[in-house]
């Protein structure tokens, strides 16, 4: 199956950053991809809570939504939209991971589980659960001989979800993402890798990238990984752009039989802590 990862630069108008995305998922309707993905906060790359708050249309009959569910049906592919924010209750949003099938229904959706609450020395602290409410269901969904796994960014940095969801069968794993530029240059790659190697599957892992509307700067390089950790296609560089690769189940089962870490792993009972 061929599979695309769009990279974009989502602004602070859904409106244009609809208008942006269409072109994009047209050509990799042409080149014959029949699973496309896109970043993280793909419609809308706010500011703040506030920011959020004047745009983020409710998801029932959302505007930009229904047009990518007619895009999907026009084209007669998968569309996976990274994460759009929803609003929830109390004023908070929901991080959302949709995904359209070839008939323009929604097959699955997805809510960001863990959410980046940091404060570190010299800097302010940042709480993404300020704005957002964290999900608490692993998701996975058909996608023709593929079972994907649904995660967002922040989520790739744990190493038990992807297992939970290499054992319920996800065998192509799906990371939209709006990485920082020096997290980026840190660990995009090797996080990505790791998750490919750990669960022998597909990585794909569409990023926003460059400087936005909003103040922030994101790493781009949108890169598709094979289940032996291999890259084999990666777009080296933030600007907006198509990146397209073929995968085949065959590689899956040949990583796991080679390494079969999922059935080999044991449960166990952890150290107790030792006092100082």
């Amino acid at each position: 199956m061929k599979i695309a990862a769009i990279q974009l630069r989502s602004g602070t108008d859904p409106v244009a950053n609809l208008a942006a995305l269409e072109p994009l998922l047209a050509e990799a309707a042409a080149a014959g991809a029949r699973y496309v993905l896109t970043p993280e906060v793909t419609m809308v790359f706010a500011e703040n809570r506030a920011g959020l708050a004047a745009v983020a249309a409710p998801f029932e009959n959302h505007p930009q939504l229904q047009r990518v569910g007619e895009l999907a049906r026009q084209f007669g592919i998968f569309i996976h939209i990274g994460s759009l924010a929803v609003p929830v209750d109390d004023g908070q949003f929901a991080n959302r991971s949709v995904l359209f099938g070839p008939d323009g229904a929604i097959v699955a959706q997805y809510d960001k589980i863990h959410l980046f609450d940091a404060t570190i020395a010299g800097l302010n602290a940042y709480r993404e659960s300020d704005t957002y409410r964290g999900g608490g269901q692993a998701v996975t969904a058909l996608l023709g001989a593929f079972t994907l796994g649904m995660a967002i960014c922040y989520d790739m940095r744990f190493p038990k979800l992807f297992n939970a969801l290499a054992n319920a069968g996800a065998t192509l794993m799906a990371v939209p993402a709006a990485f920082t530029v020096p997290t980026g240059q840190a660990h995009w790659h090797v996080l990505l890798r790791a998750r490919a190697i750990e669960t022998g599957s597909y990585v794909i892992a569409a990023a926003q990238g460059g400087q936005h509307p909003n103040g922030r700067a994101t790493y781009g390089h949108s890169i598709i990984i094979d289940p032996w950790g291999r890259v084999v296609a990666e777009l080296d560089h933030d600007e907006p752009g198509v990146l397209l690769a073929d995968i085949a189940l065959d590689h899956v089962v040949d990583a796991r039989q080679r390494i079969p870490a999922l059935s080999n792993a044991r449960n166990f009972v952890g150290p107790e802590p030792l006092q100082p």
